[in-house]
């Protein structure tokens, strides 16, 4: 079913959305210049007696010190504490290196974590923030598009194992989500198509208002117009909070945020992750599209819609004929959403409306991967 958002209003520079889940229900406030506010929205909610700032090695150079000597000049009782920036660090050891320097600082259960940075940087925060004293309050800070879009919402969180990645987390909710469209500015380019392919994601399963935004103003969109941005991201939280709502742990309907992943996972895994995020998953989605196509599910039509945004959003369309077929299904195989054997894939019928399955045949698949480089 597709999601439209008549009835919200998005005609400002700044948005709150709300993610409806009872007495852990909690806003996400996107716009520019919210981190000159963050102090006083930390003296407001009262999580805790004293902040633990988590970041990575590239945010902390960036941007981390100042958030750090704005808060403390606010009053505010705060310490970093920074990993090395990159995937490698989305590990146990570095959890752990986090929390008994916490532990060494005097952090207690009355304490709580500010997560600043992007996608790793929230989940080895809200990861380490649910097993801290069997678990303490935590703000995600987002500041990359993918975050702000993807993972500061939704409450999961988790690291990495040699076998494969995100194969140990939690499901913990923060206390808020704070997205400073400012911090976009410092992002280089594939970072940027990192978030936009998710939010062509969020078009492509709930949203054909969305996706026509993006069509028509695409070259606003890559230049980051301030209005468009704050309306876009807002838009794509507002999606992923209403499946949230409807699916916290992904036992149904949240699987549909996965449209691409499936693929573009694997993709990222064989390229040894040398293929970003956002192009793995635009490759992952125009694949699956191809599946959808040659079950009668979805016309030709939409499909060269598809093609034809990602490639003006700068993004691949064609999986690289040196990532091989059968490597790739080797890999989807040992994914974590494989149940039993059976791989889910999300489908789509239309722009905006989407299927779960779980019968599609390895023949599909390649044909479909293949069809791609064509």
């Amino acid at each position: 079913m597709a999601l439209e958002f008549n009835e919200m209003e998005f005609e400002n520079k700044w948005h709150v959305v709300r993610v409806p889940l009872g007495s852990r229900g909690y806003d996400i406030e996107i716009g520019p210049g919210l981190l000159t506010t963050l102090a006083s929205e930390l003296a407001e909610m009262d999580l805790g007696h004293r902040y633990a700032l988590v970041t990575d090695s590239n945010v902390h150079e960036l941007i981390g010190q100042d958030v750090e000597r704005m808060l403390s000049d606010s009053g505010i009782e705060v310490e970093s504490f920074v990993f090395q920036a990159g995937e490698q660090s989305k590990s146990m050891e570095t959890v752990v290196e986090l929390a008994r320097g916490m532990v060494r600082s005097g952090f207690d259960r009355k304490s709580a974590v500010i997560a600043l940075g992007g996608g790793v940087v929230g989940d080895v925060a809200g990861f380490l923030s649910s097993l801290f004293m069997r678990g303490i309050p935590f703000v995600q800070v987002p500041t990359t598009l993918l975050a702000q879009v993807d993972s500061s919402v939704g409450g999961k969180t988790g690291v990495d194992l040699p076998e494969g990645k995100n194969l140990l987390g939690t499901f913990y909710q923060p206390s808020r989500v704070v997205a400073d469209i400012a911090t976009l500015v410092t992002l280089p380019r594939h970072e940027l198509g990192n978030g936009l392919a998710e939010i062509v994601k969020y078009g492509m399963i709930r949203s054909p208002g969305l996706f026509s935004l993006l069509e028509e103003r695409w070259w606003d969109v890559i230049n980051l117009d301030p209005e468009l941005i704050a309306d876009i991201v807002a838009r794509s939280c507002a999606i992923k909070a209403d499946v949230v709502a409807e699916d916290e742990r992904e036992g149904g309907l949240r699987r549909i945020l996965n449209f691409g992943h499936t693929i573009g996972h694997a993709v990222e895994a064989v390229s040894e992750y040398s293929v970003a995020h956002g192009e793995a998953v635009a490759m992952g989605m125009v694949a699956v599209s191809h599946i959808s196509v040659g079950r009668g599910l979805m016309n030709d039509e939409e499909l060269e819609r598809l093609k034809g945004l990602l490639r003006s959003l700068e993004l691949p369309v064609a999986i690289p004929h040196h990532i091989s077929t059968s490597r790739i299904m080797e890999t989807m195989r040992h994914d974590k959403k494989s149940v039993a054997g059976r791989i889910n894939f999300v489908l789509t019928r239309s722009i905006g409306d989407t299927v779960i399955v779980d019968d599609v045949s390895d023949e599909e698949v390649g044909r479909a991967i293949d069809a791609t480089r064509q």
